[in-house]
């Protein structure tokens, strides 16, 4: 992000469906949180990251096995322009 000024970033949190759906939302929001403070302790202007916490309502594989809730336990990052 330092070298391409012009880019912002969305920073979106999400989590398995183990617990409680509005728990899930919070954790979800401290994940992305959590990455956007470390990044803009690295040097990149704050005002240029979103982060979005979406529980468990985005997932990329199967929560009924534990190889797919690690996979759901994630952090995406989507370049905006």
């Amino acid at each position: 992000m330092q070298e391409y000024m012009e880019a912002s970033v969305m920073i979106e949190g999400h989590t398995d469906n183990q617990g409680a759906d509005d728990v899930n939302l919070v954790l979800s929001q401290k994940r992305a949180d959590a990455v956007k403070a470390y990044i803009a302790n690295k040097g990149v202007n704050a005002d240029r990251m979103t982060a979005i916490g979406f529980g468990e309502t985005k997932p990329v594989a199967d929560n009924s096995v534990n190889s797919g809730r690690i996979l759901n336990r994630r952090v995406d990052f989507k370049l905006v322009y």
